[in-house]
């Protein structure tokens, strides 16, 4: 790749790492992701890359930006990316790139013009079922499912609506599979008959580490409900487990279905909401019927994604690009998919911290390859920028990854981690920092810190913040914690560094 390469960001969204076969090879594979893993077979994977702040705008503002949440303005998801924050896309359509971005965008505000050549973004959330587009033209409306509309847009610009004597750089970004978990009608049947394994930590108490875990509200079992998560309209004798959790933004998918549409998604979810309708069941009973219901649809709306990639790299064959073309796949943030009772993210722990990072770089990853240094969604935009030859603003926080590309070397000695949403979910403020073996949270508003040695208990079931034999280790980690909240300035008001509580 002698010339300046393009770049094929894919980007979706709660896209758990346990979730993509070619990241657990060596582990428990829940379903398989053929594209995704001839992606990680001819470029390489990134074991330990993770996100900065796990809720979906202010990840994506990192992402964009290369700044932790404090710097870019973008804490939660009501924070609108400002016009004047500058991004990888648009230092790239000032180096002469052709850019465009379709699908999910979620910064509360339009792309810019000066970032993009062409987007076509879904509003908020988006649809899965017949979505609408926010385009320069107005709100448009197409019929079909979400993830196969949004690769057919930005196949459609790169094949005519680019300058092709730029290089490109195309982001396609999915609404999949995030909640709630629509599949498509191809992938309706697509785990009939099958049963998902348990995660360890399924029936997980909460107890040995800080009481606030006790009060989150995302567990599958108490807080999904019936019809939007679940799919099922009638309960019957079973409708009084979840009937006051109320709906999600994804009540109004089936108005938005054609008839025939709705005809099928009954017949595909007629025998699941006859389980329920009736059979008395027990507590066990009902988890587990949540439980398989939960990834069977999740998983299913993976399949649409991966099928999807699977397109765009044939283009890239087809056409002859794929040579000249860095793809990046990733999500996000993780997610949980039963871990801890849970589902949805937020927690600094590791499945909604961890992220999926998988990169083709022909010339420059030997396929393959795996990468062990500590990654974080901050250093997407300089490296993006470093591989295309402009120059890395020095306000970045991010570091391109290059140096682990190319000598397999640390960019990171921890990682800074900071969620501002105190009490969406039930899931507190919080922030801290993850080394290789041991992470340090600190549940500031509850003056609690928790150290976990991730080497001895990678499930994150105790913390050793008050075990003696762990005092030097604790006594190191604030030390870090402090310097990565001075390095990222950090106010007091956001977990206040110095008045550590009594450990």
């Amino acid at each position: 790749m002698s010339k300046r390469p393009n770049i094929l960001f894919i980007l979706s969204d709660d896209h758990a790492v346990q979730a993509i076969s070619a990241l657990n090879r060596d582990g428990v594979q829940l379903n398989q992701t053929p594209h995704l893993d001839r992606l990680a077979d001819e470029g390489g994977t990134f074991r330990n890359s993770f996100c900065n702040n796990s809720i979906c705008t202010p990840s994506r503002a990192s992402i964009l930006t290369g700044k932790h949440s404090l710097q870019n303005g973008v804490l939660t998801l009501q924070d609108a990316i400002a016009k004047d924050q500058m991004t990888f896309a648009g230092l790239l359509k000032n180096a002469g790139y052709a850019t465009a971005l379709v699908g999910k965008w979620h910064l509360n505000n339009k792309p810019k013009d000066e970032d993009f050549d062409f987007w076509e973004v879904v509003p908020g959330q988006g649809s899965y079922y017949n979505p609408d587009y926010m385009t320069r033209q107005g709100m448009v409306r197409r019929e079909g499912y979400v993830s196969d509309i949004t690769t057919d847009r930005i196949l459609a610009w790169l094949e005519n609506g680019r300058d092709k004597e730029k290089p490109f750089l195309a982001c396609l970004q999915f609404k999949a599979p995030h909640r709630p978990w629509m599949p498509a009608p191809r992938f309706y049947s697509l785990f009939d008959g099958h049963r998902f394994p348990e995660p360890e930590t399924l029936h997980d108490d909460y107890s040995n580490r800080c009481e606030i875990l006790k009060q989150n509200r995302m567990e599958i079992a108490k807080h999904m409900n019936w019809n939007s998560d679940l799919k099922v309209r009638d309960a019957g004798p079973n409708n009084h487990r979840l009937g006051n959790v109320p709906e999600t933004h994804g009540e109004y998918e089936y108005d938005r279905m054609t008839p025939e549409q709705l005809a099928a998604w009954n017949v595909a979810y007629a025998e699941r909401e006859a389980y329920v309708k009736n059979n008395v069941l027990t507590d066990e009973e009902f988890e587990d019927f949540a439980y398989q219901s939960y990834l069977k649809d999740y998983l299913s709306c993976v399949a649409a994604v991966d099928d999807n990639v699977g397109r765009a790299l044939q283009y890239l064959d087809d056409r002859g690009l794929a040579e000249d073309t860095i793809v990046v796949y990733c999500a996000d943030q993780g997610f949980y998919l039963g871990e801890h009772r849970w589902f949805d993210k937020r927690w600094i722990f590791e499945e909604s911290m961890r992220m999926p990072l998988i990169v083709r770089w022909p010339g420059k990853i030997e396929g393959g390859t795996v990468y062990e240094p500590l990654v974080q969604n901050i250093d997407y935009a300089p490296t993006f920028l470093e591989a295309c030859g402009v120059e890395i603003p020095g306000d970045m926080q991010g570091t391109s990854l290059l140096r682990v590309v190319e000598e397999g070397t640390e960019i990171h000695d921890e990682l800074y981690y900071h969620y501002y949403m105190h009490g969406d979910h039930g899931v507190p403020a919080h922030d801290g920092i993850r080394t290789h073996r041991y992470k340090l949270i600190h549940f500031y508003t509850e003056k609690e810190f928790n150290l976990i040695d991730l080497e001895r208990d990678p499930q994150e079931l105790k913390s050793l913040h008050k075990d003696p034999a762990y005092e030097d280790v604790l006594s190191n980690m604030m030390a870090r914690y402090e310097k990565a909240r001075e390095i990222y300035h950090i106010p007091e008001e956001n977990g206040p560094k110095g008045r550590f509580p009594q450990l």
